[in-house]
């Protein structure tokens, strides 16, 4: 196999998995569920039918991805984070027509037990914190955090928060790469 499963993990037939990934403990994959390359899928991980994971993904242990979730490259999905597909479930009532999708853009984290409210796309690079419950619009590069989550800052792909002057330039202090905020927008620049 070109990729590797532990052998308590369920993958079901008619789902794709990328060369160089690692499905570990007690996880089950889900019949169209797409897994990129080098993606690392730990403990206890759902990855439900039709799932989209990128190259690269980081699933840590007790997640719950349901159908309408598309992650793309380079995410990080912290400890039993948790994304929703229906906005108003009843055990009663089959609402599996109105599953609600959910986009998660390159290089976004999301912090442990944060929650994904269904139909709120998440842009690059954004920083979930932990705990957070999400209800809408994530912008690029935002640092979210809380319940509901409210944005306090912005983040650099590296992961640093970033201290924009009154230029609206920052640097980020591992890569030294330049970002501009303009209108409540951050944009990367040049390198330093």
């Amino acid at each position: 196999m070109k990729y590797y499963a532990h052998p308590t993990a369920v993958i079901d037939e008619g789902c794709e998995i990328g060369e160089g990934t690692k499905i570990w403990h007690f996880s089950h994959i889900m019949p169209g569920a797409i897994i990129g390359k080098n993606c690392n899928i730990g403990q206890n991980v759902v990855i439900s039918p039709d799932v989209v994971l990128g190259n690269n993904v980081k699933v840590q242990n007790n997640v719950s991805i349901y159908t309408g979730v598309i992650c793309e490259d380079d995410v990080f999905l912290g400890p039993s984070c948790v994304f929703t597909n229906v906005i108003n479930p009843r055990s009663a009532v089959n609402r599996k027509n109105e599953y609600a999708k959910t986009i998660v853009k390159r290089g976004v984290s999301i912090g442990a037990n944060a929650t994904i409210v269904c139909g709120n796309d998440l842009g690059e690079y954004c920083f979930i914190g932990a705990g957070t419950v999400i209800t809408k619009y994530v912008p690029p590069y935002a640092l979210i955090v809380g319940n509901p989550g409210r944005q306090i800052g912005w983040m650099s792909e590296y992961g640093h928060r970033l201290e924009f002057d009154t230029n609206g330039q920052a640097i980020c202090e591992e890569s030294g790469e330049k970002y501009t905020l303009i209108d409540s927008k951050v944009s990367k620049s040049n390198k330093t």
